[in-house]
Protein backbone atom coordinates (compact mmCIF):
# COMPACT_ATOMS: atom_id res chain seq x y z
CA UNK A 1 0.00 0.00 0.00
CA UNK A 2 1.46 3.47 -1.09
CA UNK A 3 2.75 5.21 2.11
CA UNK A 4 2.43 2.10 4.30
CA UNK A 5 -0.23 0.19 5.93
CA UNK A 6 -2.42 1.95 8.34
CA UNK A 7 -1.37 1.89 11.77
CA UNK A 8 -4.99 1.12 14.05
CA UNK A 9 -5.30 2.91 17.12
CA UNK A 10 -8.42 3.45 19.71
CA UNK A 11 -8.91 7.18 20.23
CA UNK A 12 -10.41 7.71 23.52
CA UNK A 13 -12.23 11.39 22.41
CA UNK A 14 -14.22 11.85 25.95
CA UNK A 15 -14.21 15.28 26.19
CA UNK A 16 -12.01 16.12 23.48
CA UNK A 17 -12.79 18.54 20.61
CA UNK A 18 -13.41 17.36 17.50
CA UNK A 19 -14.16 19.08 14.58
CA UNK A 20 -16.98 18.30 11.84
CA UNK A 21 -16.74 20.06 8.90
CA UNK A 22 -20.50 19.36 6.57
CA UNK A 23 -23.94 18.99 7.81
CA UNK A 24 -25.07 16.65 5.11
CA UNK A 25 -25.62 13.29 5.25
CA UNK A 26 -21.90 11.95 5.91
CA UNK A 27 -22.12 13.77 9.07
CA UNK A 28 -25.34 12.85 10.14
CA UNK A 29 -23.87 8.99 9.85
CA UNK A 30 -20.52 10.55 11.66
CA UNK A 31 -21.69 12.36 14.32
CA UNK A 32 -23.12 9.98 16.61
CA UNK A 33 -20.25 7.99 17.11
CA UNK A 34 -18.39 11.13 18.21
CA UNK A 35 -21.07 11.72 20.52
CA UNK A 36 -20.96 8.23 21.81
CA UNK A 37 -17.52 8.58 22.32
CA UNK A 38 -18.35 11.78 24.17
CA UNK A 39 -16.20 14.16 22.28
CA UNK A 40 -16.82 17.87 22.50
CA UNK A 41 -18.29 18.17 19.13
CA UNK A 42 -17.74 21.62 16.96
CA UNK A 43 -19.99 21.13 13.92
CA UNK A 44 -19.13 24.16 11.09
CA UNK A 45 -21.68 24.01 8.33
CA UNK A 46 -24.16 26.54 6.89
CA UNK A 47 -26.99 24.24 7.26
CA UNK A 48 -27.79 20.86 8.79
CA UNK A 49 -29.98 17.71 8.38
CA UNK A 50 -32.99 18.01 10.62
CA UNK A 51 -31.32 14.67 12.15
CA UNK A 52 -27.73 17.01 12.90
CA UNK A 53 -30.53 19.77 13.87
CA UNK A 54 -31.65 17.38 17.00
CA UNK A 55 -28.44 17.01 18.53
CA UNK A 56 -28.04 20.46 18.57
CA UNK A 57 -31.17 21.27 19.79
CA UNK A 58 -30.84 18.80 22.51
CA UNK A 59 -27.44 20.54 23.53
CA UNK A 60 -25.14 17.63 22.69
CA UNK A 61 -23.13 19.81 20.38
CA UNK A 62 -22.35 22.85 19.30
CA UNK A 63 -22.82 24.54 15.98
CA UNK A 64 -21.57 27.40 13.94
CA UNK A 65 -23.66 28.16 11.09
CA UNK A 66 -21.52 29.10 8.50
CA UNK A 67 -18.55 27.59 6.66
CA UNK A 68 -14.91 26.88 8.03
CA UNK A 69 -12.39 28.65 9.05
CA UNK A 70 -9.00 27.76 9.83
CA UNK A 71 -9.45 29.29 13.66
CA UNK A 72 -11.99 26.37 14.42
CA UNK A 73 -9.29 23.56 14.32
CA UNK A 74 -7.30 25.40 17.47
CA UNK A 75 -7.42 23.00 20.30
CA UNK A 76 -8.91 20.39 18.09
CA UNK A 77 -7.79 16.28 18.20
CA UNK A 78 -9.59 15.10 14.98
CA UNK A 79 -11.74 17.07 12.54
CA UNK A 80 -14.06 14.56 9.91
CA UNK A 81 -14.35 16.46 6.78
CA UNK A 82 -17.69 15.86 5.71
CA UNK A 83 -18.06 17.99 2.67
CA UNK A 84 -18.00 17.05 -1.22
CA UNK A 85 -16.50 20.33 -2.39
CA UNK A 86 -12.71 18.63 -3.18
CA UNK A 87 -11.16 23.15 -2.52
CA UNK A 88 -12.82 23.00 0.16
CA UNK A 89 -11.85 19.36 1.84
CA UNK A 90 -8.32 20.54 0.71
CA UNK A 91 -8.60 23.72 2.65
CA UNK A 92 -9.85 21.77 5.73
CA UNK A 93 -6.87 19.07 5.39
CA UNK A 94 -4.17 22.33 4.66
CA UNK A 95 -5.32 23.50 7.97
CA UNK A 96 -4.91 20.11 9.80
CA UNK A 97 -1.92 19.26 8.83
CA UNK A 98 -0.67 22.65 9.90
CA UNK A 99 -1.75 21.92 13.37
CA UNK A 100 -1.12 18.35 13.58
CA UNK A 101 -4.47 17.38 13.77
CA UNK A 102 -5.29 14.03 11.90
CA UNK A 103 -8.25 14.55 9.42
CA UNK A 104 -10.81 12.42 8.29
CA UNK A 105 -11.67 12.90 4.61
CA UNK A 106 -15.05 11.79 2.95
CA UNK A 107 -14.52 12.85 -0.46
CA UNK A 108 -10.83 11.40 -0.96
CA UNK A 109 -9.35 8.95 1.46
CA UNK A 110 -5.92 9.18 -0.08
CA UNK A 111 -5.80 12.54 1.07
CA UNK A 112 -6.79 11.78 4.48
CA UNK A 113 -4.49 11.21 7.54
CA UNK A 114 -6.84 8.73 9.26
CA UNK A 115 -9.51 6.20 8.22
CA UNK A 116 -13.32 5.84 9.49
CA UNK A 117 -13.26 2.35 9.80
CA UNK A 118 -16.39 -0.50 9.21
CA UNK A 119 -17.34 -0.77 13.02
CA UNK A 120 -19.76 -3.21 14.84
CA UNK A 121 -20.62 -3.13 18.42
CA UNK A 122 -21.15 -5.45 21.19
CA UNK A 123 -21.69 -4.37 24.18
CA UNK A 124 -17.96 -2.92 25.78
CA UNK A 125 -17.07 -4.47 22.31
CA UNK A 126 -16.18 -2.56 19.74
CA UNK A 127 -14.10 -4.22 16.42
CA UNK A 128 -13.06 -1.61 13.60
CA UNK A 129 -11.84 -3.05 10.48
CA UNK A 130 -10.13 -1.40 7.64
CA UNK A 131 -9.98 -3.29 4.94
CA UNK A 132 -6.78 -1.98 2.86
CA UNK A 133 -9.26 0.73 0.78
CA UNK A 134 -11.36 -1.46 -0.08
CA UNK A 135 -15.18 -0.56 2.11
CA UNK A 136 -17.12 -3.68 0.72
CA UNK A 137 -14.23 -5.80 2.38
CA UNK A 138 -13.85 -4.39 4.93
CA UNK A 139 -17.95 -4.63 5.70
CA UNK A 140 -18.27 -7.91 4.84
CA UNK A 141 -15.20 -8.84 7.53
CA UNK A 142 -17.31 -6.73 9.73
CA UNK A 143 -20.42 -8.58 9.47
CA UNK A 144 -18.95 -11.67 9.97
CA UNK A 145 -17.27 -10.59 12.83
CA UNK A 146 -20.18 -9.25 14.53
CA UNK A 147 -22.11 -12.48 13.90
CA UNK A 148 -19.56 -14.83 15.20
CA UNK A 149 -19.80 -12.29 18.83
CA UNK A 150 -23.27 -12.35 18.39
CA UNK A 151 -22.75 -16.57 18.57
CA UNK A 152 -25.15 -16.84 15.33
CA UNK A 153 -24.70 -18.34 11.60
CA UNK A 154 -24.14 -15.13 9.30
CA UNK A 155 -26.65 -14.80 7.01
CA UNK A 156 -26.53 -16.49 3.34
CA UNK A 157 -28.17 -13.44 2.04
CA UNK A 158 -28.56 -10.24 3.56
CA UNK A 159 -31.57 -9.41 1.14
CA UNK A 160 -34.81 -10.79 1.66
CA UNK A 161 -36.23 -13.84 -0.30
CA UNK A 162 -39.41 -12.65 -2.06
CA UNK A 163 -41.01 -12.99 -6.30
CA UNK A 164 -40.17 -10.25 -7.99
CA UNK A 165 -42.85 -8.95 -10.21
CA UNK A 166 -42.42 -8.60 -14.07
CA UNK A 167 -42.63 -4.74 -13.33
CA UNK A 168 -39.55 -4.04 -10.58
CA UNK A 169 -36.41 -4.70 -11.96
CA UNK A 170 -34.40 -7.57 -10.54
CA UNK A 171 -33.70 -7.49 -6.54
CA UNK A 172 -35.84 -4.17 -6.45
CA UNK A 173 -37.75 -4.03 -3.06
CA UNK A 174 -38.52 -2.98 0.17
CA UNK A 175 -38.19 -3.55 3.84
CA UNK A 176 -40.21 -1.57 6.03
CA UNK A 177 -37.95 -1.90 9.64
CA UNK A 178 -38.36 -0.95 12.91
CA UNK A 179 -35.36 0.11 14.35
CA UNK A 180 -36.71 0.17 17.75
CA UNK A 181 -36.57 2.66 20.93
CA UNK A 182 -33.07 4.34 21.18
CA UNK A 183 -31.06 2.01 21.53
CA UNK A 184 -28.75 0.95 18.57
CA UNK A 185 -28.67 -2.85 20.19
CA UNK A 186 -32.70 -2.81 20.32
CA UNK A 187 -32.84 -3.26 16.02
CA UNK A 188 -34.08 -6.78 15.60
CA UNK A 189 -31.22 -9.21 13.98
CA UNK A 190 -33.58 -9.37 11.16
CA UNK A 191 -33.74 -5.98 10.76
CA UNK A 192 -29.98 -5.33 10.77
CA UNK A 193 -29.04 -7.84 8.91
CA UNK A 194 -31.49 -6.39 5.98
CA UNK A 195 -30.06 -2.64 6.98
CA UNK A 196 -26.60 -4.22 6.44
CA UNK A 197 -27.97 -5.06 2.58
CA UNK A 198 -29.78 -1.89 1.80
CA UNK A 199 -28.72 0.03 -1.36
CA UNK A 200 -31.03 2.89 -0.01
CA UNK A 201 -32.11 3.95 3.41
CA UNK A 202 -34.89 5.87 4.21
CA UNK A 203 -34.71 7.06 8.03
CA UNK A 204 -36.86 8.77 10.26
CA UNK A 205 -35.42 11.75 12.53
CA UNK A 206 -35.21 9.54 15.53
CA UNK A 207 -33.66 6.55 14.78
CA UNK A 208 -30.74 5.23 16.49
CA UNK A 209 -27.79 6.96 14.75
CA UNK A 210 -25.39 4.33 15.90
CA UNK A 211 -27.46 2.34 13.17
CA UNK A 212 -26.42 4.58 10.44
CA UNK A 213 -22.75 4.43 10.69
CA UNK A 214 -22.37 0.71 10.12
CA UNK A 215 -23.92 1.39 6.55
CA UNK A 216 -21.55 1.23 3.72
CA UNK A 217 -20.48 4.31 2.32
CA UNK A 218 -21.84 3.79 -0.98
CA UNK A 219 -25.44 3.61 0.58
CA UNK A 220 -27.83 6.48 -0.31
CA UNK A 221 -29.39 8.26 2.78
CA UNK A 222 -31.97 9.70 2.34
CA UNK A 223 -33.49 11.82 6.06
CA UNK A 224 -37.27 11.50 5.73
CA UNK A 225 -37.36 14.28 8.16
CA UNK A 226 -35.65 16.58 5.66
CA UNK A 227 -38.53 16.04 3.04
CA UNK A 228 -40.41 19.69 2.25
CA UNK A 229 -44.18 20.12 2.18
CA UNK A 230 -46.36 19.54 4.87
CA UNK A 231 -47.43 16.34 6.54
CA UNK A 232 -49.33 14.82 3.72
CA UNK A 233 -47.01 15.54 0.90
CA UNK A 234 -44.05 14.49 2.67
CA UNK A 235 -45.61 11.10 2.94
CA UNK A 236 -46.63 11.23 -0.60
CA UNK A 237 -42.91 11.71 -1.48
CA UNK A 238 -41.38 9.26 1.13
CA UNK A 239 -43.88 6.79 -0.65
CA UNK A 240 -42.62 7.51 -4.00
CA UNK A 241 -38.87 7.49 -3.17
CA UNK A 242 -39.31 3.96 -1.88
CA UNK A 243 -41.40 2.95 -5.22
CA UNK A 244 -39.13 4.70 -7.54
CA UNK A 245 -35.85 3.22 -5.84
CA UNK A 246 -37.37 -0.30 -5.82
CA UNK A 247 -38.30 -0.12 -9.34
CA UNK A 248 -34.56 0.86 -10.50
CA UNK A 249 -33.78 -2.61 -9.17
CA UNK A 250 -32.38 -1.17 -5.66
CA UNK A 251 -32.92 -3.02 -2.53
CA UNK A 252 -34.63 0.05 -0.25
CA UNK A 253 -35.09 -0.03 3.70
CA UNK A 254 -37.70 2.30 5.30
CA UNK A 255 -35.88 2.53 9.08
CA UNK A 256 -38.45 3.82 11.41
CA UNK A 257 -38.28 4.25 15.07
CA UNK A 258 -39.83 1.49 17.06
CA UNK A 259 -42.21 -0.49 15.43
CA UNK A 260 -43.12 0.36 11.71
CA UNK A 261 -46.55 0.18 12.19
CA UNK A 262 -47.03 1.92 15.75
CA UNK A 263 -47.84 5.44 15.33
CA UNK A 264 -46.26 5.30 12.23
CA UNK A 265 -46.95 5.21 8.64
CA UNK A 266 -45.88 1.83 7.53
CA UNK A 267 -48.87 1.06 6.61
CA UNK A 268 -49.04 3.59 3.83
CA UNK A 269 -46.01 3.10 2.51
CA UNK A 270 -46.96 -1.01 2.41
CA UNK A 271 -50.09 0.03 0.29
CA UNK A 272 -47.82 2.68 -1.92
CA UNK A 273 -45.56 -0.45 -2.83
CA UNK A 274 -48.06 -2.59 -3.51
CA UNK A 275 -49.74 -0.21 -6.01
CA UNK A 276 -46.98 -0.40 -8.45
CA UNK A 277 -45.97 -4.23 -7.80
CA UNK A 278 -42.99 -3.86 -5.31
CA UNK A 279 -42.74 -6.68 -2.92
CA UNK A 280 -42.19 -5.39 0.82
CA UNK A 281 -40.78 -7.29 3.68
CA UNK A 282 -42.21 -5.74 7.15
CA UNK A 283 -39.89 -6.62 10.27
CA UNK A 284 -41.17 -5.85 13.57
CA UNK A 285 -39.70 -3.51 16.03
CA UNK A 286 -39.30 -2.98 19.88
CA UNK A 287 -41.91 -0.65 20.49
CA UNK A 288 -41.13 2.52 22.89
CA UNK A 289 -44.62 2.05 24.24
CA UNK A 290 -43.23 -0.77 26.08
CA UNK A 291 -39.46 -0.65 25.78
CA UNK A 292 -39.26 2.77 27.62
CA UNK A 293 -41.64 2.54 30.77
CA UNK A 294 -39.23 -1.33 31.38
CA UNK A 295 -35.84 0.83 30.80
CA UNK A 296 -37.00 2.79 33.58
CA UNK A 297 -38.01 0.10 36.05
CA UNK A 298 -41.81 0.42 35.32
CA UNK A 299 -43.67 -2.74 33.89
CA UNK A 300 -47.19 -1.62 31.95
CA UNK A 301 -48.50 -4.78 33.31
CA UNK A 302 -48.11 -6.36 36.76
CA UNK A 303 -49.99 -8.57 38.73
CA UNK A 304 -52.44 -7.70 41.08
CA UNK A 305 -51.37 -3.77 39.68
CA UNK A 306 -52.92 -3.69 35.90
CA UNK A 307 -54.53 -6.43 34.07
CA UNK A 308 -54.46 -4.23 30.54
CA UNK A 309 -52.59 -1.24 29.43
CA UNK A 310 -53.42 1.34 26.06
CA UNK A 311 -51.56 2.93 24.04
CA UNK A 312 -52.49 5.99 22.85
CA UNK A 313 -51.25 9.02 20.86
CA UNK A 314 -51.37 12.58 22.37
CA UNK A 315 -50.27 14.61 19.20
CA UNK A 316 -53.78 16.29 18.52
CA UNK A 317 -55.09 17.50 21.83
CA UNK A 318 -58.30 15.94 23.62
CA UNK A 319 -60.56 18.81 22.54
CA UNK A 320 -59.45 18.93 18.69
CA UNK A 321 -62.30 17.73 16.00
CA UNK A 322 -59.03 15.32 14.51
CA UNK A 323 -58.93 13.59 17.78
CA UNK A 324 -59.72 9.66 17.56
CA UNK A 325 -59.16 9.01 20.99
CA UNK A 326 -62.15 8.66 23.51
CA UNK A 327 -60.33 10.32 26.66
CA UNK A 328 -63.03 10.38 28.61
CA UNK A 329 -63.58 6.28 27.69
CA UNK A 330 -59.43 6.19 29.03
CA UNK A 331 -60.35 7.91 32.29
CA UNK A 332 -62.67 5.50 33.37
CA UNK A 333 -60.37 2.33 32.64
CA UNK A 334 -58.00 0.81 36.14
CA UNK A 335 -55.32 0.00 33.58
CA UNK A 336 -52.16 1.49 32.69
CA UNK A 337 -51.84 4.24 29.95
CA UNK A 338 -49.43 4.99 27.46
CA UNK A 339 -49.17 7.99 25.65
CA UNK A 340 -46.23 8.57 22.72
CA UNK A 341 -46.04 11.77 21.20
CA UNK A 342 -47.96 13.64 24.15
CA UNK A 343 -45.85 16.24 25.37
CA UNK A 344 -46.86 18.46 24.06
CA UNK A 345 -50.49 17.99 25.05
CA UNK A 346 -49.28 17.30 28.49
CA UNK A 347 -51.65 19.45 30.46
CA UNK A 348 -54.77 19.49 28.45
CA UNK A 349 -54.33 15.44 28.46
CA UNK A 350 -54.25 15.43 32.30
CA UNK A 351 -57.17 17.65 32.51
CA UNK A 352 -59.38 15.56 30.20
CA UNK A 353 -58.23 12.64 32.35
CA UNK A 354 -59.13 14.23 35.70
CA UNK A 355 -62.07 15.73 34.58
CA UNK A 356 -63.78 12.81 33.05
CA UNK A 357 -62.67 10.94 36.78
CA UNK A 358 -59.34 9.47 37.16
CA UNK A 359 -57.51 10.34 40.13
CA UNK A 360 -55.24 13.49 40.38
CA UNK A 361 -53.37 11.90 42.56
CA UNK A 362 -52.78 8.57 40.11
CA UNK A 363 -48.49 8.04 39.38
CA UNK A 364 -47.38 9.52 36.54
CA UNK A 365 -43.83 8.78 34.93
CA UNK A 366 -42.62 11.02 32.05
CA UNK A 367 -39.26 9.21 30.85
CA UNK A 368 -37.53 11.45 27.77
CA UNK A 369 -34.59 9.40 25.72
CA UNK A 370 -35.58 6.04 26.69
CA UNK A 371 -32.91 3.51 26.15
CA UNK A 372 -30.66 5.97 25.20
CA UNK A 373 -27.60 7.52 27.28
CA UNK A 374 -29.69 10.57 27.36
CA UNK A 375 -32.88 9.14 28.85
CA UNK A 376 -34.21 10.85 31.99
CA UNK A 377 -37.52 9.56 33.98
CA UNK A 378 -39.42 12.17 36.37
CA UNK A 379 -41.95 10.93 38.45
CA UNK A 380 -44.92 12.66 39.31
CA UNK A 381 -49.15 12.70 39.39
CA UNK A 382 -51.34 13.50 37.31
CA UNK A 383 -52.63 16.65 38.42
CA UNK A 384 -49.08 18.04 39.20
CA UNK A 385 -47.02 16.23 36.18
CA UNK A 386 -47.48 19.09 33.14
CA UNK A 387 -46.31 21.70 35.76
CA UNK A 388 -43.11 19.10 36.81
CA UNK A 389 -42.23 19.09 33.06
CA UNK A 390 -42.14 22.14 32.65
CA UNK A 391 -39.83 22.93 35.50
CA UNK A 392 -37.38 20.34 34.89
CA UNK A 393 -37.31 21.38 31.19
CA UNK A 394 -38.47 17.59 29.67
CA UNK A 395 -38.72 17.70 25.98
CA UNK A 396 -39.66 14.95 23.38
CA UNK A 397 -39.09 12.33 22.67
CA UNK A 398 -40.49 11.31 25.67
CA UNK A 399 -43.20 8.23 27.17
CA UNK A 400 -45.86 9.22 29.49
CA UNK A 401 -46.83 6.61 31.61
CA UNK A 402 -49.90 6.92 33.87
CA UNK A 403 -51.02 4.26 36.68
CA UNK A 404 -49.84 2.57 39.41
CA UNK A 405 -47.59 0.46 38.08
CA UNK A 406 -45.57 3.73 38.01
CA UNK A 407 -44.81 2.61 41.36
CA UNK A 408 -45.07 -1.27 41.03
CA UNK A 409 -41.43 -1.69 41.53
CA UNK A 410 -40.24 1.36 43.58
CA UNK A 411 -38.43 0.48 46.61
Amino acid sequence: MPGGNPYPVGLRLHGRRVVVVGGGTVATRRVPALLDAGADVLLVAPELTPALHAHVDAGRLRWERRRFTPADLDGAWLVQVAVDDPAAAAAVSAAAAERRVFCVRADDRNAATAWTPAVTRHGPVTVAVLGGGDPRRAMGVRDAVRDLLAGRPGPSAARPAAPEPSAVAPGGRVALVGAGPGDPELITVKGWRLLTGADVVVADRLVPGLLLDELRADVELVDASKIPYGPARAQEEINRILVDRALAGRFVVRLKGGDPYVFGRGGEELLACAAAGVPVTVVPGVTSAVAVPAAAGIPVTHRAVAHEFTVVSGHVAPDSPASLVRWEALAALRGTLVVLMGLKNLAAIAGTLVAHGRPAATPVAVVQEGTTDGQRVLRSTLEAVAADVVAAGLRPPATVVIGDVVDALAP
